[in-house]
């Protein structure tokens, strides 16, 4: 058995193949404490790796992108979306529907379909006939599962609830990731 807070990358591989094939809040809750924040945005920057080096490998072949911009921009960037995402389905979940949760259960769940499902949208994505369904469909997934997830994580049963902090956090992220990059450009 895994200790709880000490889960290991090929521990964490294992509980995302279980939540990505039975996916339900019940799946989410079997592993939401055997890990945490650490845990979390360990296996997010493996993610964010796998995605800088393919970004950087396919980067010749595209007129707009350098191969260093590719590296350094995905491997900060996932994190910090992660980071910034997860916080506010923490804060949100918490402030404004009493969730019961922890932040350390809510980074460590949505890393466990993220991670999979970033690094699948990465291998796929420079497809040229699949790099327009593929991010459609794991987007879709992606809200399938933080849907769960957020059930799981904030202990919030109510569909409404879930669904309301689901969307608030989405926006509110879109939100902060405009200011961030306003800010970093100087616009």
């Amino acid at each position: 058995m895994t200790n709880p807070l000490q889960a290991s990358l090929s521990d964490m591989f294992g509980q995302s193949i279980a939540v990505l094939s039975r996916p339900s809040p019940a799946t989410f809750e079997l592993f939401e404490r055997r890990g945490g924040t650490k845990q979390a945005f360990i296996y997010v920057l493996l993610a964010a790796l796998v995605s800088a080096v393919i970004g950087a490998l396919f980067a010749p072949f595209h007129r707009d992108v350098t191969v260093i911009g590719q590296f350094i921009t995905r491997l900060i960037a996932l994190p910090v979306q992660f980071g910034i995402f997860t916080g506010l389905v923490y804060l949100i979940g918490r402030s404004l529907f009493r969730g019961t949760g922890t932040y350390p259960e809510v980074a460590y769940t949505f890393a466990l379909f993220y991670v999979p499902l970033s690094i699948i949208g990465t291998l796929l994505g420079w497809i040229p006939i699949l790099n327009v369904l593929i991010p459609i469909l794991i987007a879709a997934l992606l809200i399938f599962f933080g849907y769960l997830a957020v059930q799981s994580s904030m202990n919030l049963r109510d569909t409404m609830s879930s669904a309301v902090t689901l969307i608030l956090s989405g926006v509110a992220n879109w939100v902060v990731g405009y200011l961030l990059v306003r800010l970093i450009l100087g616009v």
